[in-house]
């Protein structure tokens, strides 16, 4: 397929997809459900409704059974019959009574949809004991590239980077769980005008720091890079010595590239401290790696015809954005003095990653800022014919975070906020949290327990009340609402897994050998938690084709409150049998959900708290 027969980019939600999205099969109910209303709509109305969306979604009550399709209003008009007409001629083509009670249809046109309880049990059998809770792998997994976090050297991480960090991470968690080859990329800033400027300003202050990899700490190399910048900003003999470093620098010289190499150590080992903390795995592929490609980008460019020279810049003019005079927007991808730019090693990277690393989805996490960047490079890099047919580029977008006051998180010098203070603060309130639980339950507990539980609960609380929020908006930043025992917390979550696994230890219950051969639910919480319980799958698959992980959080915390509401309705331990197996063995897929679920969130669990 031609470049210019390619489909346009289009928008689902708040996503910028440059290529349609095949939405994976997961083994779930509702893909039996869809499966099976797409067959029958084929089969009432004929082969031009071959990939009808039956609009298919969970029930909004459960009085109406499971599961609604809505796709008869919509084929009414189009069919010249009434809503329900439509729909009774779907459901008379529908086989589905092997999983499904007979369906019903209810007001205009809706198909209401209810699961049997023999298919609900069996489900929850063949999920007992598996890590994976019995969801299988995708079909045909993919090769998909997260190109997340992405701080720049010899700057400290600060508050701006906990975002793409933590997202991008569970976006990799999630598809390498469904089976996709996952490359987890960070595209540090190590390359440019700055190092130019820090290591001239080091040659003159600081030397040793260009030889001795311990000569200085980052904080101090950024209170150095700070002063570098002001005097490339004042001080034109400084400028010009910075510029032909820089020369130098791209040129090889071994003193340069030695000292350009010391800088992106120093600042490599504090990154990864943070990594280590946050438990992020990446693999570190900066801006130097594409710099010898760059050269290239230009001359292909300039092959493909589409490199025009403009005020001695080269660069490509952009179809559909304009600027203020009306007129089409270039992007500059040589600039005037013959050096490059970001847009320049963004496209170098996407030749690289179609090409070497064979992408078939790469998905950049970074602030919404740079939404016009990547939809402006995604169109150069589409016109040039670097996007193979069924290649998908995606730019995942998210907001601020906040102080409480609703403006820009600042500390109280006014400063943003560095990563590992705020990290270190957040464990130091849990730990503050812990002792006075304990003290005002008369526990005793050693100091190992308490420094365990104050790190998973602040590191967790912090990356949870970040996650549960739709990306694209910004949030108010708030220690008190995030270490909250109720509500949407991750505090909230980890305590519905102690109390199950605080179950297990009361009762001497093996969860690993419950027998669930004569499982029997009487309550209506335990029905719904159990097909709650069941779609985790769903949820999985929205995640891998919206990548939106509040998705995630939002039904984790649905099942600690059906969890809750179970529990105290339903006796566990002192119920009689059937009743007490079938109640345990709720408690253990919910557990192992639980676990699943917040690991996926990059959230380590706790037996106790």
């Amino acid at each position: 397929m031609a470049a210019a027969e390619r489909p346009a980019p289009y928008l689902v939600g708040e996503i910028f997809f440059w290529k349609p999205f095949p939405f994976l099969p997961v083994k779930d109910a509702i893909a039996r459900l869809r499966s099976a209303l797409e067959t029958a709509l084929v089969k009432a109305f004929g082969p031009e409704l071959v990939g009808t969306d039956p609009m298919l979604v969970p029930a909004s009550n459960p009085k109406f059974g499971d599961y609604q399709a809505n796709v008869a209003l919509s084929l009414a008009k189009q069919w010249g019959k009434p809503p329900r007409e439509v729909a009774s001629a779907i459901v008379a083509a529908l086989a589905i009574e092997d999983f499904c009670d007979s369906p019903t249809i209810a007001g205009p046109g809706f198909i209401n949809l209810t699961l049997k309880a023999d298919y609900l049990l069996g489900q929850l059998r063949s999920s007992q004991g598996s890590d994976r809770l019995g969801i299988d792998p995708v079909a045909q997994p993919q090769r998909i590239l997260v190109d997340f976090s992405s701080p720049n050297i010899a700057k400290e991480m600060h508050v701006g980077h906990l975002r793409s960090t933590i997202i991008g991470d569970v976006l990799a968690r999630v598809l390498e769980f469904l089976g996709h080859d996952v490359l987890r990329l960070n595209h540090v800033g190590d390359w440019g005008t700055q190092f130019g400027m820090l290591i001239t300003h080091l040659r003159e202050v600081a030397p040793e720091a260009l030889t001795n990899a311990n000569a200085i700490d980052l904080g101090d190399l950024v209170a150095f890079y700070q002063k570098a910048k002001k005097r490339f900003d004042e001080d034109e003999d400084f400028k010009e010595r910075s510029r032909q470093e820089v020369v130098r620098l791209q040129g090889g010289d071994p003193d340069s590239r030695r000292a350009w190499q010391l800088l992106c150590d120093q600042s490599r080992r504090e990154f990864q401290k943070i990594y280590d903390l946050l438990d992020i795995q990446l693999t570190e592929r900066g801006e130097s790696f594409y710099n010898p490609l760059l050269s290239e980008v230009v001359s292909a460019l300039e092959t493909s015809g589409l490199l025009v020279e403009d005020a001695g810049a080269r660069c490509v003019f952009l179809d559909g954005f304009v600027n203020k005079d009306g007129n089409p927007l270039p992007l500059i991808v040589q600039k005037s003095d013959g050096g490059y730019n970001y847009a320049t090693t963004d496209l170098a990277a996407i030749r690289y990653r179609t090409t070497q690393d064979r992408a078939d989805r790469i998905i950049y996490v970074t602030d919404s800022g740079q939404a016009n960047h990547f939809a402006q490079v995604f169109q150069v890099a589409e016109r040039a014919g670097w996007v193979p047919a069924g290649v998908e580029l995606v730019h995942v977008p998210f907001g601020l975070v906040l102080g409480e006051d609703g403006k820009k998180l600042k500390t109280r010098s006014g400063d943003t906020p560095k990563l590992k203070d705020l990290l270190a603060e957040a464990i130091d309130r849990s730990r503050a949290d812990v002792e006075q639980r304990l003290q005002s339950e008369e526990r005793s507990e050693t100091p190992e327990f308490i420094e365990q539980v104050a790190q998973i609960v602040g590191l967790s609380a912090v990356k949870y009340a970040d996650l549960s929020q739709n990306r694209t908006s910004s949030y108010a930043f708030s220690y008190d609402k995030m270490l909250a025992l109720q509500g949407n917390t991750a505090p909230y979550m980890l305590y519905a897994y102690a109390r199950i696994q605080s179950i297990s230890r009361k009762g001497e219950i093996d969860f690993q050998n419950l027998d669930s051969t004569e499982l029997i639910l009487s309550d209506e919480s335990e029905w719904a938690l159990l097909k709650h319980l069941l779609r985790l799958d769903e949820v999985l698959e929205a995640i891998a084709a919206e990548l939106m992980p509040n998705r995630l959080c939002e039904y984790l915390f649905e099942l600690s409150k059906k969890f809750n509401k179970f529990y105290d309705r339903c006796p566990v331990l002192n119920a009689t049998e059937p009743d007490r197996t079938s109640r345990l063995v709720l408690c253990d897929a919910t557990a192992r959900t639980l676990k699943l679920g917040l690991n996926l969130l990059g959230i380590a669990v706790l037996d106790r708290i």
